[in-house]
Formats: structure tokens, sequence, C-alpha cells
């Protein structure tokens, strides 16, 4: 008998348990914090607009009405915002159980963050990458094993880590960027991985992609430029070929509560190349396997954000 596909239907009880999610406002984090806080945990929902963040949670709440939820602010693309947001948390919450780095920006023309970054680059990665780090210690507070799921996507493999010119001053072009941001993150989450088991510690990181799932996140980017048709053509892809946010947010969802993952995994949807279906663990890029990259990319992430872990 072929094994039935796993749902949010098959989320274990999450009650006690707390879990902060970046970009809850919308898309994938928006339907990853419903389910998690229908599953019973605690979410944070973190935003860069508190007043959307606020609309989410009323929407959450009006399907969840026991839901327990919070909205704080976090700007991803400003070092300071992220150092507020994790001292905030530290301060109000014991620990945490479940960090889920859902937000990211997509093909957007070059601008920089507050700090001088690439934005894509920096909002990203970097930002969660400080984020991250900045969350070690309630992180390790959790009762169970902590766990961190770091989104990615399936252009990760278009990406290269150009550590000559990460925030493409000499030359910029969008998709790369994208691509450069999204293997960056797999570096990271399994990175993040190898530095908990040297340390003998028992949280585990995972990385997940959605598929081609349909967000707001294609059409940001069109807006920004100015260009109309490119907005209308992304929509209108998403209306033809996109899996609904629901499916797209079920790899975050299985990474963080499966319970016999193993760490490092890498899940995304196994139906039709990668683009849409239920979620198993997949493959990806040898770049993304890459151990020397990974380091590199460590030590220049830690000079850049100034967060050094402390595992």
């Amino acid at each position: 008998m072929a094994q039935r596909e796993w749902t949010a239907a098959d989320i274990p009880d999450q009650t006690g348990r707390y879990a902060v999610v970046t970009g809850a406002n919308s898309g994938l984090g928006l339907v990853t914090a419903r389910e998690l806080a229908r599953a019973g945990a605690t979410v944070v929902l973190a935003c860069r607009d508190t007043q959307k963040g606020e609309q989410a949670a009323e929407l959450i709440t009006k399907q969840i009405p026991n839901a327990k939820l919070a909205v704080r602010a976090l700007d991803l693309a400003d070092l300071a915002s992220v150092q507020d947001f994790a001292e905030g948390y530290a301060a109000e919450y014991e620990r945490l159980d479940l960090l889920i780095n859902n937000a990211g920006v997509m093909a957007l023309p070059r601008r920089l963050t507050a700090d001088g970054f690439e934005m894509q680059f920096g909002t990203n990665h970097l930002g969660h990458f400080a984020l991250t780090g900045r969350l070690l210690g309630p992180l390790r507070a959790a009762e169970t094993p902590a766990r961190v799921v770091t989104v990615s996507s399936t252009l990760h493999q278009i990406g290269r880590i150009n550590f000559g010119d990460l925030h493409g001053a000499r030359r910029y072009q969008k998709w790369l960027a994208y691509g450069q941001s999204k293997l960056a993150n797999l570096l990271f989450a399994f990175e993040l991985q190898r530095k908990f088991e040297d340390a003998g510690a028992p949280q585990r990181s995972f990385a997940a992609h959605p598929g081609y799932a349909s967000t707001n996140l294609q059409t940001t980017g069109p807006q920004m430029s100015g260009s109309a048709l490119n907005e209308q053509v992304m929509r209108l892809a998403n209306q033809v070929f996109a899996q609904d946010a629901a499916h797209g947010a079920l790899p975050s969802l299985y990474g963080a509560t499966k319970e016999d993952l193993a760490g490092g995994s890498y899940l995304g949807p196994g139906g039709l190349f990668g683009t849409r279906g239920y979620p198993r663990v997949v493959g990806c890029s040898r770049a993304a396997r890459d151990r020397t990259a990974a380091a590199r990319l460590w030590e220049v992430s830690e000079q850049l954000t100034g967060v050094r872990y402390t595992l």
C-alpha cells in the first residue's frame, strides 16, 4: 500500500512550544504561523510591517479562536532591528523551540540594506544569519531539541557565491543575486547543522523550499522596477502554474515538526520536478554541499554582521 502523503493535519501537538516565523504577515509565513498555532504552539509573527502583522494575527484568530500569537517588529535588512528583536524575545520568553527563517525578497532592482549590504543577500541570508545567532540562547534553553528551518529555493541552483563581489557593486543581475542568496541559505543551514553536531548540541538545522508557490514574492520585484508587464506575467504564471501557499508551506512545517527527520535534511515538494506536491527529503546542487565554501561564507557572515556563534 502506498504511504499516505504528509499534510498539515499530521503536525504533532505543539502545545507548550514557542515558535518564531519571520515574514509571517503573508504568503508562506502566514500559513506556517497559522498551522503551528493550530497545533497549539505560541507563535511570534516577526514582521517588518507590524500593522500587516496584526492583520495577519487577526486573520489567524478568526480561523483559530484560541491561537496564541504575538506580533513583533523585525526588519531583516537592518541589523539593529535584528538585535532589538532578539533581545526583546529573550526578555519576554524563556525559550525558543522553532525558528522558521522564512522571510525573503526576490529579484529586486539593486538596493542596499541599512548596513550597506546588497538587499537580497543582506535580507535573505545575512539578516537570518544574525537573527539565528542572536537567538541561540533561547534555542538552547528549549526542553526538547530546538529546530531551525531556513527557507531556500530551487533557484539556488543558478547561484554562485561571488566572494569578490558579494554585494553586486561591480556587476549586478537580479536573478543571479537571488540565486546567490538562496544558495547562501543552504550553505548556512547545512553548516549550522555541522556546528551543532561538532559541539555535541542536540539542536537541529533544516532547509526547505516551497517549490513554485503563489505568493506576493513574485510581484514585488516587478513593482519595484516599475514594470507593469513583468508584474502581469508573474501574476498570470502564479495563476496557471503555481501551487497555493498552503502547499508551499508544507516543507517548512515538515522540517519544523516531523519527528524522525535527520538534521541537515533539505525538504521540498516531491512532484513535477520539485515545483509542487507533498513534502519529502530532496536533493540540492553540488555547490550547496561545498564545505569549504560554507566555512568561508560563515566566516564572512560573522565579519559582516558582527554576530559570533557560541555553541
